[in-house]
């Protein structure tokens, strides 16, 4: 009996033994999955900030070019071709405070665009498109009959999603009907949940089809009984930016009291230029692109500002500033103000004051200086009032320009007050208190905005007050983010809607997705690096006086912001970018060992080449310009005039031997053209890894 009871002890402790390693074990595996789940979020928090720090600082080159593609606008206008040539070019160099050129350009001819004007005037009816512009019989696609059914916009959906282009003809008779019905709106359109039950609003879609067509699958269609509003940013980016918009602008005609539009700040066709919409159309519609772009121009500058709902949830695309004034903003004229990236000229004339007032000698300098640029801005806009003189009835007064600036640029932030956004360079910071004496101000109880990537397609902040929707998902890469939408009931309680448009990221696993999404995300910031090689060579060589090739952890990280101002965590991200030292000290160069131009030019200086591979999109968006006839191929003069007009504005010293050898390599078949898409391909930073791989 005792034998036996030892035994069924000895069997107990044995069991009890065998369960604590059991629950060890499952602790330590919990743990280490844990762990391990924190990192890969560390790991794709820091690579989505990447982006999100990538794209806001290419918004603010864009800002900056906006000068000098203004000035272009304003003093090289079609009009002056036959006595501005020489002194118009002057101008441009009193204006920007720049050296003097040595030779005159007739820059006055690249805005010269084909005869369209007739497709922007009023009063046509929808005939004569169909007496100037045929549909042959070989067209398959949609032939639409206004007014516009159901039946017209389910035969846009079916043919999109087969990849039909609809034809010409009828794009341009869409938007002149869209235009038509868009003057009759106010500039704040007040809508009620009384005669629905619910109310859907969409964030950005960035010509992302596949989006929308989710969002009406799992929500329904447009109609009387279930109204949506679309919060702007339909264009740029994406592949599908005009068969977004044909198909908003179909279901706004058919049910023009249950969809609408706000304006986003891409419907704006100078960001167009830049972002790829202007691109797309050139090249879906060959023959009819600029007549399709000039009427698109009038139809963006049409489009509401803002929506409220039950007159208390107000919902535009950007933000609000501690100045937003909803009456100003609901009887200003609209239309007056075709793109935010040509501002008033009182605003633009304060920016060059400052601009020539500040020694731009060494790169440190440059940056701090264009800082200052950027503040000053933010300062200079903020006035109301404009010069005598200057009160064309064409031209938005600078309180007009400054108003809408802000409601399509700004961003929410969790700190008190107002502050220009040093981000993205445009529109301002603002904080809960802003947010709550504009409610108090006109009884608001909720504000609805976009603009902004949120990696589960909507944010909350301000106490719950203000709410960001953003609608495109894989906006930065596949797999980077969902998408949403608001479904808002007569309450006004929001319900939000979350979904992902994916065919292969569905396959991996979280490790490879987020894998995926680094990896892209430390590509484009490698690129970054290599296009300011000379400042940040400069800004090492500042923290390294004994020219050993390395300095500190510290240091380097310093240098980096320095230069690049992205605000990312540096120190997180060293083992991704630079090697170290046996002693633990960065060996600053190793962050270009990896990066390459494509195709060296080696009859140009290196500097020439890396400016150019800096400024590849600026020069995309000017030569976009000067390629009227879109044939993607720009003449050696004016490539060679131009750039010295652009080279004049950034302050870049660059000699006539130069910039002769740069034209003569980039001629590759000596006919006297430039393919220019060839030229942008000679310009990027390959990876030298990827291309052994491709190779």
């Amino acid at each position: 009996m005792g034998s036996i009871i030892g035994t069924m002890g000895c069997s107990s402790s044995i069991a009890d033994r065998t369960s604590e390693n059991v629950i060890r074990s499952a602790v330590l595996i919990q743990n280490w999955y844990r762990f391990r789940m924190a990192q890969l979020e560390m790991r794709r928090r820091y690579s989505l900030s990447i982006f999100q720090s990538i794209e806001y600082a290419d918004e603010q080159d864009q800002l900056q070019l906006s000068n000098f593609f203004t000035f272009m606008l304003d003093h090289c206008t079609p009009t002056d071709a036959d006595n501005r040539t020489q002194n118009g070019v002057e101008r441009f160099q009193k204006f920007s405070g720049q050296r003097k050129l040595d030779t005159a350009f007739p820059v006055s001819e690249i805005f010269a665009n084909p005869k369209v004007s007739h497709v922007v005037e009023e009063g046509l009816s929808l005939t004569e498109f169909e007496k100037k512009i045929d549909v042959p019989d070989s067209y398959y696609g949609p032939r639409l009959s206004f007014p516009l059914t159901i039946n017209d916009a389910n035969a846009l959906l079916h043919a999109f999603k087969s990849e039909q282009l609809l034809h010409a003809r009828y794009v341009l008779q869409l938007l002149y009907e869209t235009r038509r019905v868009l003057k009759e709106m106010p500039n704040i359109t007040r809508i009620s949940t009384s005669y629905s039950k619910e109310i859907t609003v969409c964030g950005d879609l960035h010509g992302n089809l596949d989006d929308l067509l989710l969002i009406f699958y799992k929500n329904g269609l447009p109609s009387e009984q279930n109204p949506y509003v679309f919060n702007g940013d339909f264009v740029d980016r994406g592949k599908n930016s005009m068969e977004i918009l044909i198909i908003l602008f179909a279901f706004l005609l058919i049910y023009p009291n249950n969809l609408h539009l706000n304006r986003g700040n891409h419907e704006d066709y100078i960001m167009n230029l830049r972002y790829g919409f202007t691109k797309e159309v050139s090249r879906k519609y060959k023959d009819h692109g600029d007549q399709i772009l000039c009427l698109l121009q009038d139809v963006f500058s049409w489009l509401p500002l803002a929506t409220i709902i039950n007159n208390k949830v107000l919902i535009l695309h950007g933000g609000i500033s501690d100045t937003t004034d909803l009456d100003f903003l609901n009887a200003l004229e609209r239309n007056k103000v075709k793109s935010l990236l040509q501002p008033p000229k009182s605003v633009r004339l304060r920016q060059d004051q400052v601009k020539e007032s500040i020694p731009t000698t060494r790169p440190s300098e440059k940056i701090a200086s264009q800082n200052l640029a950027r503040k000053t801005q933010h300062i200079s806009s903020s006035g109301s009032t404009r010069p005598s003189g200057s009160n064309l009835s064409s031209d938005p007064s600078e309180k007009e320009w400054k108003q809408i600036l802000d409601i399509l640029w700004s961003d929410p932030r969790s700190q008190r007050g107002c502050t220009p956004n040093k981000s993205r360079g445009g529109g301002c910071y603002f904080g809960p208190d802003v947010t709550a004496k504009l409610f108090k101000k006109y009884n608001l109880k909720m504000l609805i905005r976009s603009h902004e990537f949120k990696p589960e397609g909507y944010d909350i902040s301000h106490n719950g007050k203000v709410i960001t929707i953003f609608s495109a998902s894989n906006y930065y890469e596949e797999g980077s983010n969902r998408g949403a939408y608001i479904k808002l009931n007569p309450e006004l309680i929001p319900r939000f809607v979350q979904y992902q448009v994916s065919e292969h990221t569905q396959r991996q696993n979280l490790h490879n997705r987020v894998g995926t999404i680094e990896s892209s995300a430390l590509k484009s910031l490698r690129e970054q690096i290599y296009a300011y090689k000379p400042e940040l060579t400069s800004a090492f060589a500042q923290y390294d006086l004994n020219g050993t090739g390395r300095i500190s952890v510290h240091d380097w990280a310093a240098a980096m912001e320095s230069v690049l101002q992205l605000g990312l965590p540096w120190r997180m991200l060293r083992s991704q970018l630079v090697q170290l030292t046996p002693d633990g000290e960065v060996d600053f160069m190793s962050c270009f060992y990896d990066l390459k131009i494509s195709q060296p030019v080696k009859e140009v200086q290196p500097a020439l080449v890396e400016t150019l591979c800096r400024y590849r999109k600026d020069l995309e968006l000017i030569f976009n310009i000067i390629d009227k006839d879109h044939s993607g191929l720009i003449s050696l003069e004016e490539f060679r005039h131009t750039w010295k007009l652009f080279t004049s504005h950034l302050g870049i010293d660059v000699t006539d031997e130069t910039l002769g050898k740069l034209v003569l390599s980039i001629d590759y078949n000596k006919d006297g053209y430039i393919d220019f898409s060839e030229f942008l391909e000679a310009f990027h930073v390959v990876h030298r890894l990827e291309r052994k791989a491709n190779s």
